[in-house]
């Protein structure tokens, strides 16, 4: 068994290089929180950083939430005892701590997952039952084109393509015509482009098929995320039996009984896994194994995090054994990278080694 011996949060506010924009809010920088968690056995101590990742409107809390809520909690969580054999018995603690406050509580079960696979010495997706270590699959990542002006997502398509990406989630669902342009233009820079489409909830049934049938004309659409508002299963349903693409699901779903809510109403097909909107890594886990189960396509991505979040985000992925659609980009997205290690990247491909934990520290 391991205790809990500290518990620190701080901001991480790292700038973007564009805005990213979607239909539901913007960011210029990231809005997110360092947390570090030291475990001790005996005279050991293992230290393991979590990310805790906002994303307004998409996420009910905000930084200031956040560190609020962390540092609140600390004191009722520091010499809990933790054993990286029996990870649910994290389940009640956390809760306990930081009931509704989901990005919060999913940076401190980062930092606690990354802290007990150290301690064990093995990397965190083979703690999480995943594959032995060494053996994580490669994962290829989408490249993602915010809302912004169609010229500048044209030439920021063609300098990622220059990289090697080949597919490119698109955010659309703020101005329908906007959205058409952009997509015509994306294609004219790159004609080989594989469309991603990502609405956030922006569109109403009819808007999204438009803008689907818009991308299918100009080349292959690999799936089509979240085209409905959240409570709007069945506009999602109606896009989702027009479409050759997978529905993908992504604020619909947030918790592993909403799951089984969009299945029931032939909603989608796939399922957007995020560490934070979730609440934690081990909860996403738990839908994205609920959701291989009942066949659907597994999407992994996040809420414009550092190489921090996003190397949890790898882990998770490569816990499931891959998935159908990495989302694993947004580091790309920052002017500067406050870490090193992690996953190791070629471009759009990832891969994670046989470090423990995450693999990854403080520049």
């Amino acid at each position: 068994m391991l205790k809990l011996a500290s518990l620190t949060v701080v901001e991480l506010s790292v700038p973007l290089v564009d805005p990213f924009v979607i239909a539901s809010g913007r960011v210029d920088a990231t809005r997110c929180a360092l947390v570090t968690a030291v475990l001790e056995d005996g005279s050991a101590r293992f230290t393991g950083l979590g990310e805790a990742a906002c994303l307004p409107p998409v996420t009910r809390e905000d930084q200031p939430d956040v560190l609020r809520a962390v540092a609140a909690a600390a004191p009722r969580l520091i010499g809990i005892k933790l054993d990286p054999d029996d990870l649910a018995s994290l389940q009640a603690p956390l809760d306990a701590a930081f009931h509704g406050h989901l990005v919060s509580r999913a940076g401190v079960e980062l930092a606690l997952l990354d802290a007990l696979a150290r301690a064990k010495g093995v990397p965190l997706y083979t703690l999480l039952g995943g594959p032995e270590p060494g053996r994580a699959p490669e994962l290829v990542t989408d490249i993602t084109l915010p809302i912004l002006p169609p010229a500048r997502m044209a030439e920021l398509a063609s300098q990622w393509s220059a990289k090697g990406f080949v597919s490119f989630k698109v955010k659309v669902g703020k101005d329908l015509q906007g959205d058409l342009d952009a997509l015509a233009a994306v294609h004219r820079a790159v004609p080989g482009a594989r469309f991603r489409l990502d609405a956030n909830g922006g569109f109403t049934a009819d808007e999204a098929v438009r803008v689907l049938r818009a991308a299918e004309a100009l080349g292959p659409v690999e799936c089509y995320e979240q085209p409905c508002a959240e409570d709007d299963l069945a506009g999602m349903a109606q896009v989702a039996s027009t479409s050759r693409a997978p529905v993908v699901a992504d604020e619909s779903v947030k918790h592993l009984a909403e799951l089984g809510r969009v299945r029931d109403a032939r909603a989608a097909s796939g399922v957007n896994l995020k560490i934070a909107k979730s609440g934690g890594l081990l909860p996403a886990l738990a839908i994205g194994r609920a959701a291989r189960a009942a066949g659907m396509s597994i999407m992994v991505g996040g809420m414009v995090e550092t190489r921090l979040g996003m190397t949890a985000a790898t882990h998770l992925a490569a816990a499931l054994g891959g998935v159908e659609f990495p989302d694993l980009d947004t580091a790309w997205l920052l002017r500067t990278d406050p870490f090193r290690g992690g996953y190791r990247e070629s471009g759009p491909r990832y891969t994670l080694g046989s470090e423990p934990g995450l693999g990854i520290e403080l520049r």
